[in-house]
């Protein structure tokens, strides 16, 4: 059992190695749920520039408010450029961290199972012995037996 000792001991920084990939996870996932809110609300603003923008056109209104929309309406577009990009980085690291993740969960498994397949094949082996020491036990009893 002196294996399956290492083998414990093994898990146990596997374990670590999952449980700090599930933590990197989840900070990975805020941050891109946070990117994503912010471009969310960006682009409603934006769309409610442009209906603003639509509606100064239909109506008689001053050119100085309609300039005034068009350069909001464009600082919100480069806004929306640049949470796009920052969208996608924090997708980009959040699958990255999802893999790794992934990958540590895979490692903690092969070492359970190697672990279960271990001691399977210990009490299987002290199964045997037993057996094996019955058997020797009727047989020297049969013998006795036989010799009286």
């Amino acid at each position: 059992m002196a294996g399956t000792a290492a083998l414990s001991k093994i898990l146990n920084v596997r374990e670590l190695e999952k449980k700090n990939a599930e933590k990197d996870y989840r900070v990975s996932m805020d941050a891109f749920e946070h990117a994503a809110t912010q471009l969310y609300n960006v682009l409603k603003k934006k769309e409610s520039a442009e209906y603003a923008y639509e509606t100064y056109l239909s109506e008689a209104t001053s050119i100085d408010v309609i300039k005034e929309q068009v350069s909001y309406i464009e600082v919100l577009s480069k806004q929306i450029i640049k949470l796009q990009r920052d969208v996608q980085f924090a997708r980009n690291a959040m699958e990255i961290k999802q893999d790794q993740l992934a990958e540590a969960h895979i490692e903690v498994k092969k070492f359970e199972t190697i672990i279960e397949h271990r001691i399977e094949e210990h009490q299987e082996q002290v199964k045997r012995e037993e057996n094996m020491m019955m058997d020797e036990i009727s047989m020297q009893q049969y013998l006795s037996y036989k010799n009286r």
